[in-house]
C-alpha cells in the first residue's frame, strides 16, 4: 500500500514539535488500521479453526480445554495447518497431545524414510482432537494413523467410559472415511497419581481401548502401557522426567516399539533384505510365502491345512511380508494359534532363525512338539535377565538337537540348556499377544 505523506513543518513553516505530533498521530491511526485489517483477516480465514465458545452441537462428551494458553496454541497450530493440506496429502499421520507434539516434525531422526505429518496439540483431550478431525487429519487423505491421546481427559476429571466413547466416535470417522485405512492405536503411558493419572484409572481406560478396538478389523492396538510402566504401574523418571512426557529415550523406545508395526502395515522396511543360507543349511522359509507351512490338529497331529504357494494362512493370522512370517496381533488381545511346518524331523539339527516382538508379545517356536517360549522377554519373561536381548529388534535363537536332547540359545546366551524333546515332529511358531515375526528360518541336518 502507497502512503502519501504531508509536507512537514521543515518545508512548511510548522513548528518542530507540531511536526512531531502529527506524524505520531499518522503513524498511530495507521498502525491501528493495520492491525484491524489483519484482525479481519484472520477471523475470515481462521474463526473455524478456534475451540468453539461452547459444548452446544459438538461431538462427543468430557472436557473441551479452553484455557487461553490452549486456545492460543490450538489455534496456531491448526491455522499452520491449514497452510499445508495439499503438502502433507497422503501422509501417516501421528495424531494426539503434548506426547504427540512432542515428536516435532523432524521426530527426533526416527522415520527418516516415511512420508509423516504430525498433529499433535500440547493439551488436547479424545474430545479436541474428535473436533478437529475434519480439517487436521480426513483433509491429507492419510495413508494411517499412529494415534496416542486420553491422558489430558484425567486431569480434566473425566471417567474412563467418557474417554473410551469419545475414542470410539474417533474409529468411526477414520473407519467411515477409509475403512482399510491401517490404524496403530497406542495404549494411554503410564504417569503418576500426583499428575492426577492414576495407574488404576489408566488400566481401565486401556482395557476399554482394546475391547473397543476388537470391532475394528484396521485397528492394531500397541502395548505402550507394559513398555514403560515401572513395577506400580507408574511412569519411570529416567525415562519421563515430569512423570508424564517421555525424554529422548522415552521417545526412542516408542519409535522402535512402532517399528514392526509399521513394517507390517507397509510404511517401512518394504523390500525384502538378500540372505543365503550358510553351506548345509536348507531354508524352511522362502521368504515369499508360506509353502512348507500349514495348520495341524493339536491333538492328533494331522495335517489340517497346507499353506502353499499362499502368502498368508487361512485366517490372515500367519502373513508372509518382505522376507519375513509375521504373526500378526490378535484383535482379540490374545489368541493361541500354531502353524506347523509340513514335513517332520527325526534327525538330530541345528536350527537358527531370527525374531522380532513388539513390546510384552508373547509367542513360541515348537522343536517338534515342545514349545521354546519365544517372547520380548524382558517385559514377558520367563528369560527376564538376558543381557543381550534387543528389544523390539532382530534377534538369533540357535538349537541344537541332539539324541532329542535340545540346547537353545538367544544371541548366545542359554534359554534351555538341555529341553527334552520326543523322537520326530515338525517345527512350529506360535502366536499368543502382541505381534512376533520370523525370518531367516534354516536347518541343517546333523550327522
Amino acid at each position: 500500500m502507497l502512503v502519501s505523506w504531508p509536507r512537514t513543518g521543515l518545508d512548511c513553516g510548522m513548528p518542530i514539535h507540531k511536526t512531531r505530533s502529527l506524524m505520531q498521530s499518522i503513524t498511530g491511526a495507521l498502525l491501528i488500521t493495520v492491525l484491524l485489517l489483519t484482525d479481519a483477516a484472520l477471523g475470515q480465514g481462521s474463526e473455524s479453526l478456534a475451540i468453539p465458545a461452547t459444548d452446544e452441537g459438538l461431538p462427543g462428551t468430557g472436557p473441551i480445554r479452553r484455557y487461553d494458553w490452549f486456545q492460543n496454541l490450538w489455534l496456531r497450530k491448526r491455522t499452520a495447518w491449514s497452510e499445508r493440506v495439499q503438502e502433507d496429502q497422503k501422509t501417516l499421520v501421528f495424531l494426539g497431545d503434548s506426547i504427540t507434539q512432542g515428536w516435532t516434525d523432524a521426530f527426533h531422526g526416527h522415520f527418516a524414510d516415511l512420508e509423516k505429518s504430525n498433529r499433535g496439540i500440547s493439551g488436547d483431550t479424545t474430545r479436541g482432537v474428535l473436533i478437529r478431525m475434519d480439517k487436521d487429519v480426513l483433509s491429507l487423505n492419510p495413508t494411517g494413523i499412529v494415534l496416542l491421546i486420553g491422558t489430558n481427559d484425567l486431569e480434566e476429571g473425566a471417567s474412563p467410559k467418557t474417554i473410551a466413547g469419545n475414542l470410539k466416535l474417533i474409529l468411526d470417522k477414520l473407519q467411515a472415511h477409509k475403512a482399510d485405512m491401517p490404524i496403530i492405536l497406542c495404549q494411554v503411558f503410564p504417569s503418576d497419581a500426583s499428575k492426577k493419572r492414576p495407574a488404576d484409572t489408566i488400566k481401565q481406560i486401556n482395557k476399554l481401548y482394546g475391547d473397543l478396538a476388537q470391532n475394528y478389523p484396521q485397528v492394531t492396538v500397541l502395548d505402550t502401557w507394559t513398555l514403560f510402566a515401572d513395577e506400580n504401574g507408574n511412569a519411570r523418571e529416567p525415562e519421563f522426567p515430569d512423570l508424564l512426557h517421555p525424554n529422548e529415550v522415552g521417545y526412542a523406545k516408542w519409535a522402535k516399539a512402532l517399528q514392526p508395526l509399521l513394517a507390517t502395515t507397509g510404511f517401512l522396511e518394504t523390500k525384502r533384505e538378500p540372505f543365503k543360507p550358510e553351506e548345509g543349511f536348507v531354508s524352511l522359509f522362502n521368504g515369499r510365502d508360506l509353502t512348507g507351512w500349514g495348520f495341524r490338529d493339536m491333538k492328533s497331529m494331522i495335517q489340517k491345512s497346507d499353506f502353499s504357494g499362499q502368502k498368508q494362512s487361512n485366517d490372515g493370522r500367519y502373513q508372509a511380508i518382505n522376507g519375513r512370517i509375521v504373526v500378526t496381533t490378535p484383535p482379540e488381545g490374545r489368541r493361541i494359534q500354531q502353524m506347523w511346518t509340513t514335513k517332520n524331523f527325526p534327525e538330530n539339527f541345528i536350527l537358527k532363525l531370527e525374531f522380532r516382538a513388539t513390546p510384552n508379545a508373547d509367542s513360541g517356536v515348537f522343536i517338534r512338539r515342545p514349545q521354546l517360549q519365544c517372547r520380548d522377554y524382558p517385559l514377558a519373561g520367563p528369560y527376564k535377565d538376558l543381557k543381550h536381548y534387543r528389544p523390539q529388534e532382530w534377534n538369533e535363537l540357535i538349537i541344537e538337537v541332539r539324541d532329542s536332547v535340545a540346547h537353545c540359545t538367544c544371541n548366545g546366551e542359554i534359554l534351555e540348556e538341555a529341553l527334552k524333546l520326543p523322537v520326530t515332529g515338525p517345527i512350529g511358531l506360535e502366536g499368543d499377544r502382541g505381534q512376533m515375526e520370523y525370518r531367516r528360518i534354516r536347518l541343517k541336518r546333523l550327522q
